[in-house]
């Protein structure tokens, strides 16, 4: 993660900053697309973040920036918050990735309750934690996306004890996840992970064993058709608090919230054929979505 700075040297902020972008651009060019339509201050500020974010996944997962999953066990977790709270005591010979979580975290006043929330999405993962119910999964979305909402409602200028517009952000943040993990389920089995509620596979007569069973495929793709229209549910929600963000900060979050629920968009339009292949969406139907964004940021 840190092969972008020099071994051993202590970066300052630009240096981070210059990182944090390249590792966004690699991992997330959907993220990357939206953060460009914020001020710089705020880019800057999310890159950070999503840095510090990135580095945890990629180390939980055993990848970088994406690829087969490979999960780690509960060392990792301790290490993840070891380090993160020696960060943010301004232990500045931590590596880069925590470092730029204690700079974003000094400069917008980040609430800790966040970031211990979001590492403990991450021991669910290294724990081979699998929902049983609704509740579960959405706890489980709570710690891995809703928190990295509200982190970044804190970086856009939400005031961190402005619990209705938080909760808002926190809404978003469940419904990327929920699009997530409608997309990911074939990646995710590969991987010896699996989101499904048991209870839904049950209902809906989808093997838990193996959840990819062509046999099976039309039950998949009904769950799957549930846990995105409860993603569209959560992305609605968030709506209000969208509208209480400054006008930068509007275009970019529409902007996602459109790129992402186009995800599980597709996802539910594509049926038994939504797992051949990753969904993505192209460049174009970004640049589209961008456009479009504009028009309802400044409406």
């Amino acid at each position: 993660m840190t092969s972008g700075l020099q071994q051993g040297a202590l970066p300052g902020r630009e240096d981070l900053v210059a990182w944090a972008g390249s590792t966004i651009r690699l991992g997330s060019r959907s993220f990357f697309m939206a953060s460009q339509l914020f001020d710089r201050a705020t880019r800057e500020r999310a890159w950070l973040l999503y840095a510090w974010c990135r580095h945890c996944d990629d180390l939980c997962d055993g990848q970088e920036l994406g690829g087969a999953l490979s999960p780690s066990d509960a060392d990792v977790i301790e290490e993840l918050r070891r380090e993160t709270h020696r960060a943010l005591a301004g232990d500045v010979s931590v590596a880069a990735p925590y470092r730029a979580l204690a700079s974003v975290a000094a400069e917008r006043r980040l609430p800790v309750r966040y970031i211990d929330d979001h590492l403990e999405g991450f021991a669910l993962d290294c724990a081979g934690w699998t929902p049983e119910t609704e509740a579960d999964l959405l706890r489980y979305c709570y710690h891995v996306a809703g928190t990295v909402g509200c982190m970044m409602a804190v970086v856009m200028g939400v005031d961190p004890d402005d619990d209705a517009t938080l909760d808002t952000a926190c809404a978003l943040g469940l419904s990327f996840q929920l699009g997530n993990i409608a997309r990911d389920v074939a990646e995710d089995h590969a991987g010896g992970r699996c989101y499904l509620p048991s209870a839904w596979m049950e209902e809906f007569g989808v093997d838990p064993a193996d959840p990819m069973n062509p046999t099976r495929r039309d039950a998949l793709v009904a769950l799957v058709g549930r846990i995105v229209d409860l993603s569209l549910l959560y992305e609605e929600r968030a709506m209000a608090g969208i509208a209480r963000l400054d006008f930068r900060s509007r275009w970019a979050i529409h902007s996602a919230r459109s790129i992402y629920g186009g995800i599980g968009r597709e996802v539910a339009a594509r049926g038994a054929r939504a797992w051949d292949e990753r969904v993505v969406l192209s460049t174009p139907r970004k640049l589209a979505i961008v456009a479009r964004s504009l028009l309802r940021a400044a409406a």
